[in-house]
This record gives C-alpha cells, structure tokens and sequence, in this order.
C-alpha cells in the first residue's frame, strides 16, 4: 500500500495569497472584494474564487497588470 501523501504547499498557491504576495493588495480582505467583484482574471477568463489554486504558469490580470505564477519565485 502506498502511504498518502498530502500535496506539497508549493504545488499552488490561492488567487488571494498570490495577490497578497505580488503585493496587489495589502490584506486578504481587500483580495476577496477585488475577486468577487469580478475586478481579476486568471489566464484570460474572469475568476470570482478567491481561493482558486493557481499553478506554475497561470496568467493573473489585475489592474492593469499581467502576472505570470511562478512557484519557485515566491519560496
């Protein structure tokens, strides 16, 4: 039997976390009303999920700016 194992925390990382760590906004208060009101977009279609798991190249559009997700760069 093969033990499981639980995904690694950078296997994704939350639409608002990232948010937070592009410094897009300040809290996670402010991601969850930018998200749900429809104001990001992950690789081309709008996202109202703030806790869509984002993987190695998802593309986020927030105001303006585009950002690529790169797991490595956030360690």
């Amino acid at each position: 039997m093969i033990p499981h194992q639980p995904m690694s925390s950078f296997d994704h990382i939350k639409l608002d976390q990232f948010l937070k760590q592009m410094q897009v906004v300040a809290s996670g208060g402010q991601a969850k009303v930018m998200v749900q009101g429809g104001e990001v977009q992950v690789n081309g279609e709008v996202e109202i999920r703030r806790g869509r798991k984002l993987v190695n190249g998802d593309r986020v559009e927030v105001a303006g700016e585009v950002f690529t997700v790169d797991l490595q760069g956030l360690l």
